[in-house]
Parts: structure tokens; C-alpha cells; sequence
């Protein structure tokens, strides 16, 4: 946990970060600085860094200068990447104390101090808990954020943000990036009991659903994409509600803690990132861990359908029919469509707590990661002010997402002669996405419903600003957005 502080002083033992604009004098007053730095050929461009050690009376022994681009381009999401730049930079010169100088741009201190230090939360995030050998860089054990001390107020609010959404998508991150034979279902549900018993104070309360319990509920989808593994099936349903809660909100995830394809086995290649399967209901998790800071105004349910998908010698098979909670039958014709199956069962649940409105988070389609990329989320639903309230949360965290839409005609796709819908559609490497999302929408009635496809962001194949290889949190930041939107 990096500990955090206000200052309004240069403190002179730590690596002192500015934010340098690209012009000729980057924005800052100290001449030689600023003529050293281009002797080093910085010119402040985005995602440039020069260290630099002051040889005149500065009040710091090491400064970094971290690039902002042109001044009339600069947003919030620049901030946020200058400072995991420089981060990065003070990690490799095992610098574990930093400040960062609010630079006082954009004339908006509250959001400068929350994006600068998100920016280097995140990047300042390893998963390191299983190497035997650490690979040199430190990570930031301190940081104060040095701003004028009439906006303390603003700044203080931004770093208690920027702490809150940094440490819930870095507990996600945790989550997604355990081995799969570690973080099973049974095991997710311990991490979730200690998330209840550490919030219990702000009202929340968890109901564990066991096999036998799944069973007397009803979930065969569930139940049979569990069939074929060694592990049983959980099911956890989270429950907050404050005094005045303006409206019901159920968050529902999809949990798949491995998949292997099933019987519709995946290429070894192709299992190689499948513990982040449960990025949908790790999320959840996160957000739970997060109420009592964030106190949202709405009564909020975070439903969680949690199991293996293994081809074990009990496991589904491609023509089974699966019968789901509310009664609708699903033809099985390929076991690697899992993750629409579980959320069937659990969407089905949602319905019956009757919210307001419901958004189901999933790394639910390859299609989506070849039509949107590795960076982009889709997402799709019947009401069109929800939708709209998710994209502008995800403005605020410039986590990616991209409307798809439901299109009615594919439907016919899913048509079954044997059940009452069938888990792919007949017509194959078309929409794959929006079928998906078609296929959800049968188990949601007529509650308005949002779907976000995450499949791509959810994980990052390498480093990138203030993403490491892995688990990303996706879209955690977003969600606690859109929920405080409602404060």
C-alpha cells in the first residue's frame, strides 16, 4: 500500500515529478533545468521522460520531467499516461519515494490530483507474488501530491478517487492474474466471504450458493457447463442497500475460473489466458470491496455465476439440451459458448431480485477482441439511457467501450428444433458478439439491460502506460464511475 500525502512543499528526500508541456520552457520557471533537459534532447512530447539531478539550490536532489504534448491537446487521460511514464522512470532508478507537482493546467485541481495519481497507482501495480527473484525496479512506497493550500480540499477529494478506483482495479487485477488452480470457484467464494466480513459495518451481506442449493434452484446451465470438472460450481449473490437508495441496480458476472473449451476443446494457445475468464465476476468483487468508501445511493446486487469449464469424462456434450432457471431450454452445440450459458442461470436470478435495471460484465466473445481489438470493450442493450449512462462513466476513466448493436434479424440464428434456443447461431464467423448479446436477452424479460463484452481489455498482453501484462481491471473504474454518478 503506497502512502499517500498533501504537500506544499518540495519534500527534498523524494524524486520530484513535473509535468512538462511541449513548448520552450515546458511550463516550468527553472532555466537551467529547462536547458539541461534539452541538452538531454527532451522536447516534451507525450510518453518522454528525462531525469534530471540539479546542481543549483533546488529543494529536490532528482527531478523527473514527464511529457504532456501540445498544451491545447492536453486531457485528463494524458495526465494520467505522463505520470505512469515517469512512474516507470522512478521505479528503474529504484526511486521508492516520489512527489508529484500538481501542474496546475487545466485549472481544475480537483481532476489534475485524481488523474496524476491514478496514473502512477496503477502503473506502480506487479504481480510479483510468485517470482523467486524480483526483476530489479521498486515499487513507490510514498507519494505526496504538492499543490497551492487553497485547493487542499479539491486535491484531497482527487486523491481519495484516485486511491479508490486505483486499489479496487489492482484488487481485480489480483484476481484475474492467480493461477487457475488457486483461484477456483471454492476459493473465490472465500475471498468473497472476507469482502463481506471486512464491509459488513456498511450494510452489505452475501449469500453463498452451494451445488446442492443450484440444483434446488434450477440452474441446469449452470450446472452443466460444470458437469466436466473436479471442481463444483459456487454461485454468490452480494446484497447493499443504504437508507436512500434511489434505484436497484444488479450487477451480474460471468465466472468461469478456467476454460478449456469443454468438449469443444481450445488449441493450447488458446488456454494459455483462460484464468481471466472470471474478469466479469472478479470485477463485481472489486466493486463490493469498494462500497464503503464509495457510499453509492443505490441499492446495488452483485450476482456471480462461478465454475470450471474441463472435458472431463462427465462433461456436456454438443447436442445436449440444458434447461435454465426461468424454464427456457438451450440446444448445446459447442461447449466453448460456456460463458452465455452460466450467465443464463444468473441473469434469470437478476430478474427475480427486481432491479431497476441490469448490467452483465463478461469476456464473453473472441468476435468482439477481432471486430473492437485488444483495447476496446463492446457493449449492447435494450434501453437506451442506461447505455448512455455506462458510456459517460467510461468517458470519466477512459476505459474503452464501443456500442454494437442487437440486431434483431441475427435472432433467427438461434432458432432450435429440438429446444427453445440453441447456444451458437447456424450461421457461423458472422456477428458473433451480437449473438451473444442476442442470446442474453432471452433471461433478462423485460428489465432494461446493458451487456458489455470485455473479452479484449480485460487482459493486456504487454505493458502499456499504466497497464502491466495480465489483468488490466477492466472495467472496474467505469462501473464505480457510473455508481457514484447516482451520489
Amino acid at each position: 500500500m503506497v502512502k499517500i500525502s498533501i504537500a506544499t512543499t518540495i519534500p527534498k528526500e523524494k524524486t520530484l515529478i513535473l509535468f512538462a508541456l511541449e513548448n520552450e520552457t515546458f511550463g516550468i520557471q527553472d532555466k537551467k533545468l529547462i536547458e539541461e533537459a534539452k541538452e538531454q534532447g527532451f522536447k516534451g512530447k507525450e510518453n518522454t521522460t528525462v531525469l534530471l539531478f540539479p546542481k543549483n539550490e533546488s529543494p529536490a536532489k532528482r527531478i523527473i520531467l514527464t511529457g504532456l504534448g501540445k498544451e491545447k491537446t492536453l486531457t485528463e487521460e494524458k495526465l494520467r499516461r505522463a505520470s505512469a511514464c515517469a512512474l516507470r522512470k522512478a521505479q528503474n532508478i529504484s526511486s521508492e519515494e516520489i512527489s508529484l507537482f500538481l501542474p496546475q493546467i487545466l485549472n481544475n485541481p480537483y481532476k489534475e490530483s485524481y488523474a496524476i495519481l491514478e496514473g502512477a497507482l496503477l502503473a506502480n501495480y506487479k504481480f510479483d507474488k510468485y517470482l523467486s527473484k524480483q526483476d530489479g525496479s521498486k515499487k513507490i512506497q510514498s507519494c505526496s501530491v504538492i499543490g497551492s493550500e487553497k485547493f487542499e480540499s479539491d486535491i484531497k477529494k482527487g486523491i481519495e478517487l484516485a486511491q479508490t478506483l486505483s486499489e479496487t482495479a489492482c484488487f481485480v487485477r489480483d484476481l484475474v492474474n492467480e493461477p487457475p488452480s488457486s483461484m477456483t470457484p471454492t476459493q473465490f467464494a472465500k475471498l468473497a466471504k472476507e469482502v463481506e466480513k471486512n464491509c459488513k459495518s456498511s450494510g452489505i451481506r452475501l449469500k453463498i450458493f452451494e451445488k446442492k442449493e443450484i440444483e434446488k434452484m434450477g440452474m441446469g446451465a449452470l450446472l452443466g457447463v460444470n458437469r466436466g470438472s473436479a471442481e463444483p460450481p459456487i454461485f454468490l449473490h452480494f446484497h447493499y442497500k443504504p437508507v436512500k437508495a434511489s434505484k436497484s441496480i444488479a450487477f451480474v458476472g460471468k465466472g468461469i475460473t478456467f476454460d478449456s473449451g469443454g468438449l469443444s476443446l481450445k488449441t493450447a494457445e488458446g488456454m494459455e489466458t483462460m484464468k481471466m475468464d472470471m474478469a466479469g465476476a472478479a470485477t463485481i468483487l472489486g466493486i463490493f470491496k469498494a462500497i464503503p468508501k464509495i457510499k453509492p445511493a443505490v441499492e446495488l446486487h452483485g450476482i456471480m455465476a462461478l465454475t470450471e469449464n474441463m472435458p472431463g469424462g462427465r462433461a456436456y456434450k454438443p447436442g445436449d439440451v440444458l434447461k435454465a432457471m426461468n424454464g427456457k431450454t438451450i440446444e448445446v452445440l459447442n461447449t466453448d459458448a460456456e460463458g452465455r450459458l452460466i450467465l443464463a442461470d444468473a441473469l434469470s436470478y437478476a430478474v427475480k431480485q427486481n432491479p431497476d435495471a441490469i448490467i452483465d460484465l463478461a469476456t464473453l466473445t473472441m468476435a468482439v477482441v477481432i471486430g473492437l481489438g485488444a483495447l476496446v470493450a463492446g457493449y449492447m442493450g435494450n434501453n437506451e439511457e442506461l447505455l448512455n449512462a455506462i458510456k459517460k462513466a467510461s468517458l470519466e476513466s477512459n476505459e474503452k467501450f464501443w456500442p454494437l448493436p442487437l440486431e434483431k434479424d441475427y435472432r433467427e440464428g438461434l432458432n432450435s428444433t429440438v429446444a427453445d434456443i440453441k447456444n451458437i447461431s447456424s450461421t457461423r464467423r458472422e456477428g458473433g458478439s451480437i449473438v451473444g448479446g442476442l442470446f442474453l436477452q432471452e433471461f433478462v424479460g423485460d428489465k432494461p439491460w446493458a451487456h458489455l463484452d470485455i473479452a479484449g481489455p480485460a487482459w493486456s498482453a504487454k505493458e502499456s502506460h499504466y497497464l502491466s501484462p495480465g489483468g488490466t481491471g477492466f472495467p472496474s473504474r467505469t462501473l464505480l464511475h457510473y455508481l457514484l454518478s447516482f451520489n
